[in-house]
């Protein structure tokens, strides 16, 4: 009786022992597949990250192949017939880039195809004009070098028949900035580069010790009566590194460093109103 107790009891205990083994092992499975699918899932979110940062990149290289500029520096310019090379659109994000056109004192080189006794060289007039031979006066003052070719065309058709004409801008008045004040060689320089305000008065010279830097001032004509000023505080600007804020100048931009501080100053004036700081001829 007891050996059949004993012996059923180490059955019971065999039985439990295969039950806690079974479970372990249906256990097992069950947690290596729920890894497995959270490294699944893991890996999907990555490859769409990659993805989408991809696609990202192809856009943003496309965008700037349309206007012109690469990434890295490098740059793809389309030169469009008739246009100035890299005259964009600026609705597209291009900057433009206009054609140059013809000043007083400008030179002008005239070559006919089939008439070469008409060829000559002609200088721009302070009042525009320009002396054609044998077909008058014509206006250029304004004018772009095609327009310009245009217009002596027009003008020689009464005495050729069908007239050719190439023209060619043979000197012209360099782009220049003026710098005067308190600087170490005032004048007028010419501006060859982008340059800012503060590279200006370094090109002049630099400051002397009586300049009120604090105070410089941007001369820019608007038209020919009419002059906007910009003061510049290159002391502070300096000192705390603020680049960004440093004007960049453009052709005929006066830049202006006073000894005394300047109370108040107008945004525009207008050009005799300019005397009491510089001469207005100068620009």
């Amino acid at each position: 009786m007891q050996v059949t107790l004993a012996a059923n009891a180490r059955s019971r205990e065999r039985v439990r022992r295969r039950e806690k083994l079974m479970k372990r092992l249906f256990i097992f499975p069950r947690f290596i597949a729920i890894v497995l699918l959270l490294l699944q899932y893991a890996l999907a979110v990555f490859a769409q990250e990659v993805t989408r940062k991809d696609l990202g990149e192809n856009k943003e290289t496309s965008r700037t192949g349309i206007t012109g500029t690469g990434a890295g520096g490098s740059s793809t310019t389309a030169a469009t017939p008739g246009g100035a090379d890299g005259q964009g659109n600026p609705l597209l994000g291009g900057k433009r880039h206009p054609l140059y056109r013809l000043r007083p004192s400008d030179v002008v080189e005239i070559s006919f195809t089939v008439a070469p006794e008409f060829n000559q060289t002609l200088t721009v007039q302070p009042d525009g004009y320009v002396m054609l031979r044998d077909a008058g006066m014509v206006e250029v003052q304004g004018l772009n070098l095609a327009e310009f070719a245009a217009a002596v065309e027009k003008a020689y058709r009464g005495y050729l028949h069908d007239p050719q004409v190439a023209v060619a801008l043979k000197d012209f008045e360099r782009p220049y900035f003026v710098v005067g004040g308190q600087v170490g060689r005032p004048g007028k320089y010419e501006l060859r580069t982008d340059a800012t305000v503060a590279e200006a008065v370094q090109i002049a010279g630099g400051l002397t010790p009586a300049a009120k830097h604090s105070q410089v001032v941007l001369f820019r004509r608007v038209n020919d009566d009419l002059v906007e000023t910009r003061p510049l505080n290159l002391k502070t600007m300096l000192k705390q590194r603020r680049l960004k804020e440093d004007a960049h100048l453009q052709p005929g931009d006066l830049v202006f460093v006073p000894q005394n501080e300047i109370s108040k100053i107008d945004r525009f004036l207008t050009k005799p109103s300019v005397s009491m700081y510089v001469d207005p001829t100068q620009f």
